[in-house]
């Protein structure tokens, strides 16, 4: 168990913050932010000494940046595990995204009438520094589902909503994102190849929706499209996922012409365009 135990705030300490902190404040801040973001990918919480080995710096260093956001309530700590979990503020200051691209507000009723129309999960997904980060989701009411947690991140190239924004981005631009990083293979199914890839998003641009066929996931299936911002750029996808018993290859088609049609009702609500339109 790693709690904070036998370190006391002392000394220069006792005002929260340190010679060093006043003299380098911009140090400090950005200390405290690599914090939140390890914290912040732990699902179980992190403690003390394994924040210190992710962030390199000293146990008496990450236990006053931690006692500086619990008292913003950015952090709370555990006492019983002694471990650090994200805090309420965090969350509050994370929604302000949704809230100014209010995309995902305005998003919600059109992926609930999806959710009933295709009887499968639909999510909702934007890219971030090379990730498709999921926003929100409508579960479906089957008993097996696929569930995907917002803040959860997949690879652009083997996720259905991944391979929805990058086909809508020109080829060209889109094998440079390929060529930014590695594509890793998660199942036997993952296209790793970059050629492959790219042959596989112009089929996809051509048809108007992306297809993860078990490519993230063994058993999962999904069928994604771009929604577009006013300059006809990805601004985010939609996708219904489920396991491949509920969606065999008959169904895909089908799926994908929903999909591409909420996706399009998701763009003119916003105001968005499609490429060329």
């Amino acid at each position: 168990m790693d709690g904070d135990h036998g370190h006391e705030v002392t000394g220069a300490m006792a005002g929260g913050r340190t010679k060093a902190d006043a003299a380098n404040p911009v140090q400090a801040l950005s200390r405290a932010l690599d914090l939140l973001e390890c914290i912040a990918a732990a699902e179980a919480g992190l403690g003390l000494g394994e924040l210190g080995q992710a962030t390199g710096l000293p146990p008496s260093t990450v236990h006053r940046l931690l006692k500086s956001l619990e008292q913003r309530h950015y952090v709370v700590h555990d006492e019983d595990r002694g471990r650090w979990f994200i805090g309420v503020q965090a969350f509050s200051v994370g929604g302000a995204f949704l809230r100014g691209r209010n995309y995902a507000a305005l998003a919600r009723p059109i992926m609930r009438r999806l959710m009933e129309e295709a009887g499968e999960t639909v999510n909702l997904a934007a890219e971030d520094r090379g990730e498709a980060v999921f926003l929100a989701q409508v579960e479906c009411r089957q008993m097996m589902r696929a569930l995907s947690q917002p803040g959860i991140r997949v690879p652009l190239h083997c996720s259905g909503v991944g391979k929805a924004l990058l086909s809508a981005l020109p080829a060209e631009e889109a094998g440079e994102t390929l060529a930014g990083g590695m594509a890793v293979g998660l199942t036997d199914k993952t296209i790793t190849d970059p050629e492959s890839l790219l042959r596989e998003l112009a089929v996809s641009r051509e048809r108007g929706y992306a297809i993860d066929d078990e490519e993230h996931a063994i058993g999962l299936r999904c069928v994604a499209a771009p929604i577009h911002d006013e300059h006809g750029r990805p601004l985010a996808a939609l996708s219904v996922s489920g396991p491949t018993a509920r969606i065999p290859d008959d169904r895909i088609a089908a799926l994908g012409a929903m999909v591409a049609r909420a996706a399009a009702e998701v763009t003119a609500t916003v105001g968005g365009r499609p490429p060329g339109g």
